[in-house]
C-alpha cells in the first residue's frame, strides 16, 4: 500500500467500470482512507469492435490493471467479477468479494414487451455466445446479431433501430440508472447467468497484508460462497469469457442451490444439471461436483462444437 491512508484503484474507463470503482472508493472513504482512482485502458477497450470470436478473451479487461497492480502503480482494482479469468495469477488475491446485485440477464426493447413477443426474424443483439445459444433453444426463428460495446452504446443502437432487442446484465443496468427500456427479467430456468454475474471483485497484490486488511469490511461471505462455487465449475468445465456455459449458485430456505447450463451454439442441445449444498461442502467442491455431473451427460463434445 503506497500509505496507510491512500488507496489508489486501478479502473477501466466505462461508465459502469468507473461507477463500480466510485462505489467502493465511497465505502472506502467513509472508513477513513484517502482514495484516489486511476483509469487504465485495457485490450478489451482497444478491441471493442472485433467479434468476440476474433480476440483473444483471457484478461482482456484485466491484464493492463494488473500489470498495474504488479508495478506498484495501484493497490487495488475493482472488477466485474466475470471479467477476471478462473484462476488468478500467482500475484494477485480477491481481497473483497462485495454482496452481489441481481445476477440475471434482462430483455431490453423500446418496442416489444418481452421476448416471446418479438416477431419471427426479430434481431436481438447480444455479443455472448452464452446467452445466443440458450435463447436459440426458446426462440430459433430469430436473428442473432453480435453486440458489442458499453451499455451507453448498445443502447444507442437500440434506439436507433438497429436491432429490436438487446440482452443485458441486469446488475450493469441499475448500477448506471438505465432501467427504463427493460422489459423482463429471465429466469435461470430459461437463461442461466454467467459465472459470477452481478458480482463486483477487488483484487489486490496477494503480499500485500495493509491493503488485504483494509478492504476485509467488504466482502459479503454467502456471495463470495457462491460465485467461487461457480467459477470453480467453470474452470472444471475449461470455459472462459466466451463459451455457452451458465453457472448459477443461490441460497435458498434450505440451503445452496447450484445451477449449470451448456449449450451448443446453435441452441439444438442444452444439457442441465443442479446440485444442493450438502452441509460441510466446500465451495469448490460443490462447483467441481456440478461440473462433473454436465461432463457425464456429454458437456465435453458440446464445448468442443462451440470452438472457433
Amino acid at each position: 500500500m503506497a500509505n496507510s491512508s491512500h488507496l489508489r484503484i486501478g479502473s477501466r474507463g466505462s461508465q459502469l467500470a468507473l461507477w463500480q470503482a466510485n462505489h467502493i472508493a465511497e465505502k472506502l472513504r467513509a472508513q477513513g482512507h484517502e482514495v484516489s482512482i486511476e483509469i487504465i485502458r485495457t485490450t478489451g477497450d482497444t478491441k471493442n469492435n472485433l467479434p468476440f470470436a476474433r480476440v483473444d478473451t483471457k484478461g482482456m479487461f484485466t491484464k493492463e490493471i494488473e500489470e498495474a497492480l504488479v508495478e506498484g502503480r495501484i493497490d487495488l482494482a475493482v472488477h466485474s467479477l466475470k471479467d477476471l479469468p478462473t484462476t488468478l495469477a500467482g500475484p494477485f488475491t480477491l481481497a473483497a468479494i462485495p454482496e452481489r446485485a441481481d445476477p440475471a440477464d434482462v430483455f431490453v426493447s423500446t418496442r416489444f414487451e418481452n421476448f416471446a413477443a418479438l416477431p419471427a426474424g426479430s434481431r436481438t443483439g447480444t455479443s455472448s455466445l452464452r446467452r445466443q445459444s440458450q435463447l436459440k433453444a426458446q426462440r430459433r426463428d430469430l436473428e442473432y446479431v453480435e453486440f458489442r460495446g458499453n451499455v451507453d452504446t448498445r443502447l444507442r443502437k437500440l434506439a436507433e433501430g438497429q436491432v429490436e432487442a438487446i440482452i443485458l446484465a441486469a446488475a450493469g443496468l441499475e448500477r448506471l440508472g438505465l432501467t427504463q427500456h427493460v422489459r423482463e427479467r429471465f429466469p435461470a430456468l430459461v437463461l442461466c447467468p454467467a459465472a459470477g454475474q452481478g458480482a463486483m471483485a477487488v483484487e489486490t497484490r496477494s503480499g500485500d497484508s495493509e491493503t488485504i486488511a483494509a478492504l476485509g469490511f467488504l466482502d459479503h461471505a454467502a456471495t463470495r460462497f457462491c460465485v467461487t462455487a461457480e467459477r470453480a465449475a467453470l474452470a472444471a468445465l475449461g470455459g472462459g469469457c466466451q463459451v455457452p456455459i451458465g453457472i448459477y449458485c443461490q441460497s435458498s430456505a434450505e440451503g445452496v442451490l447450484i445451477t449449470g447450463v451448456v449449450a451448443s451454439p446453435d441452441g439444438a442441445s442444452v444439457l442441465r444439471a443442479e446440485l444442493e449444498h450438502q452441509h460441510g461442502m466446500a465451495a469448490e467442491a460443490l462447483g467441481e461436483t456440478l461440473a462433473k455431473r454436465l461432463l457425464e451427460q456429454g458437456a465435453d463434445a458440446l464445448l468442443r462444437a462451440s470452438l472457433p
